[in-house]
């Protein structure tokens, strides 16, 4: 059975960091890619982040590029998503995602397992 457990959300300021991580048990970790992706309260969910597991390819949102760095540590089957110069706008609930593919997909229609989700406030 697949589980994905993320971890490390908060409140921060306007400015300030998080390291959230991602932990996946049940599932061939380098045979899957790992998606971030945010909702915010009374918005759609959005794609934030994506790695490729086996070698490490990665894409980002434009709206976060340059802020957010996604890595992975194959041994541990974790994924990270370190925010930097977080901002107001970046408050949301984010998720952690899987798909089988070697792609780096976009939509959260092509992934197959989510995890429950971890709440970052940023404030002003």
């Amino acid at each position: 059975q697949v589980h994905l457990v993320e971890f490390g959300g908060g409140l921060v300021q306007a400015g300030g960091s998080l390291r959230l991580s991602c932990a996946a048990s049940g599932l061939p970790f380098r045979s899957y890619a790992m998606g971030w992706f945010r909702q915010a309260p009374g918005k759609e969910r959005e794609f934030v982040s994506a790695i490729v597991s086996n070698v490490g390819r990665t894409t980002y949102a434009d709206s976060v590029k340059g802020r957010f760095t996604i890595s992975r540590n194959i041994a541990s089957n974790t994924v990270f998503l370190q925010m930097n110069s977080l901002k107001t706008e970046d408050t949301a609930d984010y998720y952690c995602a899987a798909d089988r593919t070697f792609e780096l997909p976009t939509d959260e229609g092509q992934y197959d397992y989510w995890g429950q989700g971890t709440q970052v406030a940023v404030s002003s």
